[in-house]
């Protein structure tokens, strides 16, 4: 009996064992739950918010850039030519288009205009949505023909809302950026103010609003905020399929918007390439992102009814195979985009050229090295100190998992380095340092940088990888360190940044100016009422632009310059500034069909540039003329046989009176007709 008791005895404590072991199970279970379901909630509240301060800072963006276009010209109150002229050299060829359609009777009669268009280029037919990226003024008319808005909506300003809301979308989609690379919406706080109190740097959308850089910049943040979402290890199925989706939508329009897209993805795939040999990014990743590239230029390629600039392009040699595209190049013939080459050649020191085209861009400052004074106003607003201090880090941890992954280390040394490194990160890297390299050689280029600097730096600040690192380093390192460096560094820069430019930023929303052109509005209206519908203008690149946009005046040339044709007929145009008889030069305006020419004084006698950058100048030495003025000249320039034709007409001698007649004038233009010969 006392066996038996002691057998249940036994079973008894351990049923209450097992009882009271269930019981803490439970408790566990439900602990566990509980701070699951609050970080779930936490996660959700946190998604809430950085999203709605996401979207809000890209509005009030926005509103703020449309504010200070508003302000600087006054544009509600001026008249719609100083609207139009205010669309200076390029931006107003590209918005003549959207006029045109919208003047069109019907949408098909739009395109067929387009299509066979005469009057861009004076004695020729060329096709506009060939040769331009105009797919956007297009689709901009045919909405605004469609939505019920005509009547308190003026066609302009759904132009430029459109392209300001661009810059919405632009904002947001570096916040995201920033936010997918640290973990935290604050880092994409952070990188939207530096944008905006950076933003002589980081955009010039305010004043040069249809800039095709404008359209296509905000896409191209959308496709490098898809693309580092991509990277992110274990997506679902589904997410990888939509975040691909993505990437070609954005990459699409890229294409589609700018006569450049191929030079800055071309980048792109370099960055691919170096990343994918250092065994960075995963390989399949990287092979959607070739096919997702080459895939997006073929479909531009067929809108643009194949045009061969995109077909020979480099990116497509790049990712197709240099080889075959080589052949395929040669087979094209390709000349649209020699002009760059050269540039390219004389920038870097590879020969000295008198090339005409590629002078032309070396001596304009948008195309020369970053100024100094660029990095000294990034640094005022601490932005640049951020970065470098992030890069420093950023390229040594990367170097360090460079070389362990080509090295024969086991994988676990890999995996234990390749923590700190993720691929989203290594992307935005190698894409930082190579935009940068392009900054610093091409200043035009530095809005691609500048953009992605803000986005760079802020995740560095905020990123809890960084900060482990760093307090690792100085054995300083616990989880509450960590997390106190990574929220309270960005915190005070942002109260810095507040405290220091907010007064400035409001200062400057109450500047009011007005529009003052009054020298060029007098030329556009006098050519509205005093000239044919069908009379051809030759002039400058720039002021034709206006012209066409203006009046609807048929041009001899114009400012899109990626065509070698337009490039040396710009170039004999040009001889009204050469040291030309008036003969030659009558029989080649002539030549192109020209009924008027328009002189202009700011560049007859122009002091912007120096001595041998001066357009004049670059006109005498491709003609193999000396210079004028003071200075030293190649030994194998000769003294020209005639006077410059721009100053010499002015005189009014028989010679040029024969040719040429004055029919307006004005302090800055001077406008002649071409006599007609039998």
């Amino acid at each position: 009996m006392t066996t038996i008791r002691q057998r249940r005895e036994i079973k008894v404590a351990e049923a209450y064992e097992d009882n009271q072991s269930q019981e803490e199970e439970e408790e566990l279970e439900r602990q566990l739950l509980n701070i699951y379901t609050g970080r779930g909630l936490w996660k959700i509240l946190s998604f809430t918010i950085g999203g709605t301060i996401g979207l809000c800072i890209g509005f009030l963006t926005s509103v703020y850039l449309a504010t200070l276009h508003e302000n600087d010209l006054w544009f509600s109150n001026i008249k719609e030519v100083e609207r139009e002229i205010s669309f200076r050299t390029e931006c107003g060829l590209y918005y003549s288009y959207y006029k045109q359609m919208l003047q069109a009777p019907t949408i098909s009669k739009g395109f067929h205009g387009l299509i066979y268009d005469n009057k861009t280029e004076s004695m020729r037919t060329i096709n506009l949505l060939e040769r331009m990226n105009i797919y956007q003024e297009v689709f901009l008319s045919i909405l605004y023909r469609v939505l019920p808005i005509q009547t308190y909506l003026e066609p302009v300003y759904f132009y430029i809302y459109t392209l300001f809301g661009l810059q919405a979308m632009y904002v947001t989609a570096l916040y995201v950026t920033s936010w997918l690379l640290s973990g935290t919406w604050l880092s994409g706080l952070l990188a939207a103010l530096w944008y905006v109190i950076n933003r002589i740097d980081t955009t010039r959308v305010e004043f040069t609003i249809p800039l095709r850089e404008n359209w296509a910049l905000p896409f191209f943040a959308v496709q490098i905020a898809a693309i580092t979402h991509l990277l992110r290890p274990h997506l679902q199925p589904l997410c990888e399929r939509l975040t691909l989706l993505a990437v070609f939508i954005s990459t699409f329009l890229f294409s589609l918007t700018w006569q450049f897209n191929q030079f800055m993805m071309l980048m792109q795939a370099l960055v691919l390439f170096i990343l994918d040999c250092l065994n960075m990014l995963p390989t399949t990743k990287v092979t959607w992102l070739y096919i997702i590239q080459v895939t997006s230029l073929l479909l531009v390629c067929v809108l643009q009814f194949f045009n061969s600039m995109i077909l020979g392009s480099l990116l497509i040699s790049f990712n197709l195979s240099v080889l075959i595209a080589r052949k395929f190049q040669q087979f094209l013939n390709l000349k649209s985009d020699e002009h760059i080459f050269k540039f390219l050649k004389a920038k870097f020191g590879f020969g000295a050229t008198r090339d005409f085209d590629a002078n032309l861009y070396l001596c304009e400052e948008a195309f020369g090295l970053l100024p100094f004074n660029t990095l000294e106003r990034l640094s005022h607003t601490l932005l640049f100190y951020a970065y470098m201090f992030v890069l420093s880090i950023m390229v040594i941890v990367a170097v360090v998992v460079a070389l362990r992954n080509l090295s024969d280390s086991t994988n676990v040394h890999k995996g234990k380095c390749t923590i700190l490194l993720k691929p989203g990160t290594a992307y935005n890297l190698m894409h930082s340092i190579l935009f940068g390299c392009l900054a610093f050689s091409t200043m035009r280029m530095k809005y691609l940088w500048t953009s992605h600097m803000c986005v760079f730096a802020s995740f560095g600040l905020c990123s809890s990888d960084v900060w482990e690192l760093l307090l690792k380093l100085v054995h300083l390192y616990t989880p509450k360190r960590m997390k106190m460096m990574r929220y309270s560094v960005p915190v005070l820069i942002l109260i810095y940044l507040c405290y220091k430019f907010w007064p400035g930023m409001m200062a400057e929303l109450s500047e009011l100016r007005e529009f003052y052109d009054p020298d060029t509005v007098e030329l556009m209206n006098w050519i509205k009422s005093n000239t044919p519908r069908k009379a051809v203008f030759a002039g400058s690149m720039q002021l034709l632009a206006g012209v066409k946009l203006c009046t609807g005046r048929t041009l001899t040339n114009h400012p899109h310059y990626e065509d070698k044709g337009l490039r040396e007929r710009t170039k004999e145009v040009y001889q009204i500034y050469a040291k030309r008889s008036p003969e030659e030069v009558y029989s080649l305006l002539r030549s192109f069909g020209t009924d008027y020419v328009i002189l202009e004084d700011s560049i007859c006698y122009e002091r912007r540039h120096n001595r041998g950058c001066r357009l004049r100048d670059l006109l005498d030495i491709a003609n193999g003329h000396v210079m004028d003025g003071p200075g030293e000249n190649d030994p194998d320039l000769k003294p020209a046989k005639h006077p410059r034709f721009c100053e010499e007409i002015k005189r009014n001698l028989p010679s040029y009176s024969a040719h040429f007649t004055r029919v307006f004038q004005n302090k800055t233009f001077h406008v002649y007709k071409l006599s007609r010969h039998k």
